[in-house]
């Protein structure tokens, strides 16, 4: 559904009455394009404090493709090496690192703070560490301009593991990603022979993938070079076809609640699955005090415990491929609450502890990942039929103030999927344009 009041603030005299009026200003996102694959401008690269990983994460910028640079005048992006922050006076250091430039990025423009982990044994070092979360929340809720900002964690032994990360969050592909923490382990990248098609040669299963989010996550795998299977409930066979042969894929009507769900899933997969994204999900809301025990049933059986049936099962049989990558969607609502959908944020929330369970046990014992998006208001059929303030509410409260598009939600889908992304494990993502609401 448009977005009127995008496409308004975008008007010369719709920029005058928001701005005299005090209300939001989105900027219209610039998302990834066949003409548009890229940001434009340099990246100027900025340190901390006396870094010992200042080569290597040189190295790991150079090979994104962009123009590293110590300074511009008007850069598309900048990356900030914190790893050397150990105390208030590292912290001191990041602002004046900052505070000089931070007005010269471009529109649309990205932020990254590449900081470590925060230590168990000094807490010194983990206290300004943990501090550049703080910071970075803060920047992306005051940057503007359609600007976002990171913090990725990176295990200094292995900076290089971080170039599919930086990647995707110095491009296009990450407009609606803001105010996020990514923590890295020191798992070493597959490699990956052309990075206009990452996923050639590997084989994905996304479920709900008829239409909306899933059809949009179906189309980005493929237009990464996946063969993709498409799966959604026989009810929604006409579309699922339709899908499918647009993109080339195999559709396989089947509800993800059945029994015999993952056997018939494998039995589509005979060389096994190297991506499984869990899409598939639905909605019966109802305050608890009216809840009867068939709605609640439903949905977390749907949107959780089929994930983890699925999951479990094709993982003991070896379906999901050494080197495989499972997501879920979870959502913000599984993180922040939602009136009348305690069953639903219940569900989504348990999809995150089950990331953050399986996914070093996956790690370990398949060579697997497993991590999360959690989406927030995004532009779909569902939300087009929420009543109007309720639906501009959600558009505005975040920190781009606008609503996300469903290809958002598949550009982080499909990050997660690439080979490189060996070192990105057990994380929840939030795709919300940094949600004003939730942790």
């Amino acid at each position: 559904m448009a977005d009127r009041y995008l496409h308004l603030t975008g008007t010369a005299p719709g920029k005058f009455l928001t701005r005299k009026l005090g209300l939001p200003q989105p900027a219209r996102l610039r998302r990834w394009t066949l003409e548009t694959p890229a940001l434009t401008g340099p990246v100027v690269h900025l340190t901390a404090g006396e870094s010992a990983v200042t080569e290597e994460l040189a190295a790991a910028l150079t090979a994104t493709g962009l123009a590293v640079t110590a300074r511009a005048d008007r850069p598309a992006a900048l990356v900030l090496d914190a790893t050397a922050v150990r105390d208030t006076t590292g912290l001191a250091a990041v602002h004046a690192a900052l505070h000089p430039v931070v007005r010269s990025l471009a529109p649309g423009g990205r932020i990254v703070v590449v900081g470590v982990r925060p230590s168990p044994d000094d807490h010194h070092q983990a206290a300004a560490q943990q501090a550049l979360e703080g910071f970075v929340r803060s920047l992306g809720k005051e940057i503007g301009k359609g600007a976002t900002v990171q913090l990725v964690r990176v295990d200094p032994r292995a900076v290089a593991s971080a170039e599919s990360t930086l990647r995707f969050l110095l491009s296009p592909r990450s407009a609606y990603v803001s105010g996020q923490v990514i923590e890295l382990t020191a798992a070493a990248p597959d490699p990956v022979t052309d990075w206009a098609a990452p996923l050639t040669g590997r084989t994905a299963l996304v479920t709900g993938a008829a239409r909306g989010i899933g059809a949009s996550v179906a189309s980005v795998l493929a237009r990464d070079g996946a063969h993709v299977i498409c799966l959604d409930v026989p009810q929604a066979q006409e579309d699922l076809v339709r899908t499918a042969d647009r993109l080339g894929a195999t559709a396989l009507p089947l509800d993800i609640t059945a029994d015999d769900a993952a056997a018939r899933i494998a039995a589509a997969a005979p060389d096994g699955l190297d991506v499984l994204v869990h899409n598939a999900g639905i909605t019966r809301d109802r305050r608890l005090a009216n809840m009867p025990a068939e709605r609640w049933a439903q949905v977390v059986d749907v949107n959780l415990d089929s994930v983890l049936r699925t999951t479990d099962a094709l993982l003991k049989t070896g379906t999901v491929n050494r080197g495989g990558r499972i997501v879920a969607t979870a959502s913000i609502a599984g993180i922040a609450g939602n009136n009348g959908q305690t069953n639903y944020a219940a569900g989504k929330a348990g999809i995150i502890g089950l990331v953050r369970s399986l996914a070093p046990r996956a790690a370990a014992d398949h060579g697997v990942t497993v991590n999360a998006v959690a989406p927030g208001f995004i532009e779909t059929r569902m939300t087009a039929a929420v009543p109007l303030l309720i639906r501009e509410a959600g558009r505005r409260m975040n920190s781009l103030a606008q609503g996300g598009l469903p290809v958002d939600v598949a550009e982080t889908i499909a990050w997660f999927a690439q080979p490189a992304s060996a070192a990105v494990n057990g994380q929840v993502v939030r795709v919300c344009g940094q949600s004003l609401l939730g942790a």
